[in-house]
């Protein structure tokens, strides 16, 4: 079963899913990246994702080829650029930041770099990536050159994902960026979650149990932790395993 065929039956199936994101320039290297890898193989992780908004010192071929030979994990690329899809990926999410009027991200590096995917023959996961959030500005919002949709707007964030809905992507991200001070609140989650049918990913700022937990009720079926993991990446025993999660019956009333 493709990735994406598997994301949509977890999400038929309310089945939850959770994701390391690897920035490959913020990884422990050495006889520590060993230990990571022990350690996250030990952790309730369904898939990783790699990729970073600006990569500066070591690429995503070097980490998918580590990737593959010390897990077992499903390993998605996350692309911050074109020259980041490199082939040994399970799936590339193909990114359409339908939250910015940036030519560039609606279209422009999807032409630079559809036929070389195409030939490498990954799964190809149509994704409208939203950033969400009010500042400080993260890395994501400085290299997109865009501005997020702020927290408090709803319903922009539910009519842009009903858009790109609309227009044939497969899932959507809602990202409040890595490292952002406050993650994407569940009613805004719910929001979107009550507006689309299809599967919903979700991330940025969620650094605890909690966080991962509200955004699972709040009808995220794939939840990406990438800072929390940086900054701690040989505790990774706070993470809740997914299997463990059952969804409650009326989540509007737990979180509005």
């Amino acid at each position: 079963m493709s990735w994406l065929r598997d994301l949509q039956n977890d999400h038929r199936l309310e089945r939850k899913r959770l994701a390391a994101l690897l920035d490959p320039d913020n990884l422990p290297t050495g006889r520590d990246w060993s230990r990571f890898m022990d350690g996250l193989n030990a952790a309730p992780i369904t898939d990783v994702f790699v990729g970073g908004s600006l990569l500066t010192k070591r690429n995503v071929k070097e980490i998918l080829h580590s990737l593959r030979v010390h897990s077992n994990c499903r390993v998605t690329l996350f692309p911050g650029s074109p020259d980041q899809v490199t082939p040994g990926a399970d799936a590339v999410l193909f990114l359409s930041m339908i939250s910015s009027r940036n030519p560039d991200l609606l279209i422009g590096r999807h032409v630079e770099s559809g036929m070389r995917i195409r030939e490498m023959g990954m799964d190809v996961i149509p994704t409208g990536y939203m950033l969400i959030g009010d500042g400080p500005l993260t890395t994501a919002a400085y290299m997109s050159n865009s501005l997020p949709i702020p927290s408090s707007k709803k319903e922009i964030a539910v009519a842009t994902a009903v858009a790109g809905e609309m227009l044939g992507l497969n899932t959507i991200f809602l990202d409040a960026g890595s490292g952002a001070q406050q993650c994407i609140s569940p009613s805004t989650i719910l929001a979107v979650r009550d507006a689309v049918k299809c599967p919903l990913i979700v991330g940025g700022g969620i650094d605890d149990a909690a966080g991962i937990q509200a955004a699972w009720q709040a009808g995220a079926d794939l939840v990406v932790v990438g800072n929390a993991i940086e900054i701690r990446p040989f505790q990774l025993d706070w993470l809740p395993h997914p299997d463990s999660f059952i969804v409650k019956t009326n989540p509007a009333k737990e979180r509005l």
